[in-house]
C-alpha cells in the first residue's frame, strides 16, 4: 500500500497527508489514563473500601474534627459516596481537560497537576480515617490522621506529575509553503558567537526570587509543622512550591529542530523550523499588551511568554498561531529563526 501511494502522488503530499492523520486525533490516550480513568477509579475505590469494611465500622463515622477532637459525623456510605461525587466533579474535573489533544498543552498539564493531587489527598485522607475508625467501640475519641493530608498530597502530586510528562501535544501541525520575507531580520553567515546554536535563554524568575519564594514557604511549612507537632506539611508546602515555580520560570530553547519553551523541563511549546513563517522583533509591555505577566492568551491561537518589558520575538507559524516571547536577544534569535527556516 505504501509504495502505491509513493507511485499516485509525490512524497510531499503523502507526508502532508501522514500529517494530518497524526494531527486528527481527539484525545490524548496519557490525558485519559491519568485524567479520567484514575479518578473515576479513586471515586470508585472510596465506595468499595466502605462496602468491604462496613461490618468492621461504626453506624456513622468521625468525618470532621475541630482541633484534635471530631465534631462532625456521618453514616459510612453516604461519607463515601459524598467525596467519591468530591472527587470526580473537582478532582477529575480539573484533570480531564489532560484528555483534550487539541487545548494547551502546558494548561493541561498543570490542570492535571492540580487535578491529580485533589484526588490523592482526598482519596488517601479517606482511606486512613476509615482505617483509623475500624472496631473501635467509641468514635468519639478519634483523631484525625495528619500524616494522610501530607502523603495523600504528595502521593496525588507525583502522579499527577508523572501523567504531566506523558502528554504529549497533538495540535495541528501545517509546514510553510514559503521562506520568511525578505525584510525580515537574518542570521550572519557563518552565525556569528551570540547566534551559535542552541540558543538557551532562561525566561521568568531569577533564581533569587525562586529561592525569595521557595524560603518563605519553607518557614511557612517549618512553622505549621511545630503547630501541628508532625511532618506531614512539608509534604503540602512542596507542591505548593513547584507548581507557582512552573508558571514563574520558563527556559527558551532555539535549535536545528526548531523554536521550544519548556518549563520544569518538559515542553510548553514546541514548533519545528517547518512551521516558521516568519520571526520579527517588536517592544512588549506584558500587562499592556498582552493583560498580564507571564503565560499568556490573547485570542485564538496568540500565545505569550511575557515575563519582562521590552524587546520580544515576535514568531508566526503555518497553521495560523503566533507566539511573542521577551527576551533581550529578540533580533538574534528572530535572524537565526528566519535563516534556518529559509535553508529548510
Amino acid at each position: 500500500m505504501r509504495a502505491l501511494l509513493h507511485l499516485v502522488q509525490p512524497e510531499g503530499c503523502l507526508r502532508t497527508e501522514l500529517s494530518i492523520m497524526r494531527t486528527q486525533r481527539t484525545f490524548d490516550p496519557a490525558g485519559v489514563i491519568f485524567g479520567v480513568v484514575l479518578p473515576i477509579a479513586a471515586a470508585v475505590l472510596t465506595v468499595v473500601s466502605v462496602h468491604v469494611w462496613r461490618s468492621r465500622l461504626p453506624d456513622e463515622i468521625a468525618t470532621h474534627w475541630s482541633g484534635t477532637e471530631p465534631d462532625g459525623f456521618m453514616n459510612p456510605s453516604t461519607s463515601a459516596w459524598t467525596l467519591a461525587i468530591v472527587i470526580v466533579l473537582v478532582g477529575g474535573g480539573c484533570s480531564a481537560i489532560a484528555a483534550l489533544a487539541h487545548a494547551l498543552l502546558i494548561m493541561r498539564r498543570t490542570m492535571l497537576m492540580i487535578g491529580s493531587t485533589v484526588v490523592g489527598l482526598i482519596t488517601v485522607l479517606h482511606l486512613a480515617i476509615i482505617g483509623k475508625q475500624l472496631d473501635v467501640q467509641s468514635v468519639t475519641q478519634v483523631e484525625i490522621p495528619g500524616w494522610a493530608l501530607g502523603v495523600g498530597t504528595l502521593v496525588g502530586f507525583c502522579v499527577g506529575l508523572l501523567g504531566a510528562s506523558l502528554l504529549r501535544d497533538y495540535r495541528e501541525r501545517v509546514d510553510a509553503d514559503s521562506p520568511p520575507p525578505a525584510s525580515l531580520p537574518r542570521a550572519s553567515e557563518p552565525l556569528a558567537p551570540d547566534e551559535e546554536l542552541p540558543i538557551i535563554e532562561p525566561l521568568g524568575a531569577g533564581r533569587v526570587a525562586v529561592a525569595v519564594l521557595f524560603t518563605i514557604l519553607a518557614a511557612a511549612a517549618g512553622l505549621t509543622c511545630w503547630l501541628a507537632e508532625s511532618w506531614w506539611p512539608v509534604a503540602i508546602f512542596l507542591p505548593l512550591g513547584v507548581l507557582p515555580v512552573s508558571l514563574m520560570r520558563y527556559e527558551l530553547v532555539v535549535d536545528l529542530e526548531g523554536i521550544h519553551v519548556r518549563s520544569l523541563g518538559m515542553a510548553a511549546f514546541d514548533y519545528s523550523l517547518v512551521e516558521v513563517t516568519g520571526a520579527s522583533v517588536r517592544e512588549v509591555e506584558p500587562y499592556k499588551d498582552f493583560g498580564g505577566w507571564g503565560l499568556r492568551v490573547k485570542g485564538r491561537g496568540n500565545y505569550a511568554v511575557a515575563t519582562a518589558t521590552g524587546p520580544a520575538v515576535f514568531v508566526t507559524f503555518a497553521n495560523g498561531q503566533r507566539l511573542t516571547i521577551t527576551t533581550g536577544r529578540a533580533e538574534q534569535i528572530a535572524g537565526v529563526l528566519n535563516t534556518l527556516s529559509s535553508n529548510r
